[in-house]
């Protein structure tokens, strides 16, 4: 647990003083802005697809792990599991439209 705080801490440190080290004194303008929004986009969608892969990967695993346990429930196991991975993925669906919508400002 000490490894994994003393990882995030030396992740998150550079990021929060180097920021000062590159301000502008001007205030923005809309090139800013526009370059907000598609990094904003860009790592939003990437987070939501990393976890939804990751939420449907489990998913799948252990409903796969309980038909090998019984495989007389794998029709009662099958349609939930088609609908939490559809649910997963809607979720990744609804970061792409926030993207886009960012996008298209």
């Amino acid at each position: 647990m000490k490894k994994m705080a003393l990882r995030l801490v030396a992740l998150v440190a550079p990021m929060l003083v180097s920021a000062t080290a590159f301000a502008q004194g001007a205030e923005s303008n809309d090139s800013d802005v526009k370059m907000a929004a598609y990094l904003a986009a860009g790592i939003g969608l990437g987070l939501a697809a990393f976890g939804g892969a990751l939420g449907q990967g489990r998913a799948a695993a252990a409903a796969l792990e309980g038909i090998a346990r019984n495989p007389n429930a794998s029709d009662k196991l099958f349609t939930p599991m088609i609908l939490g991975l559809a649910l997963i993925e809607s979720l990744v669906i609804y970061s792409l439209v926030i993207g886009f919508m960012l996008v298209g400002k």
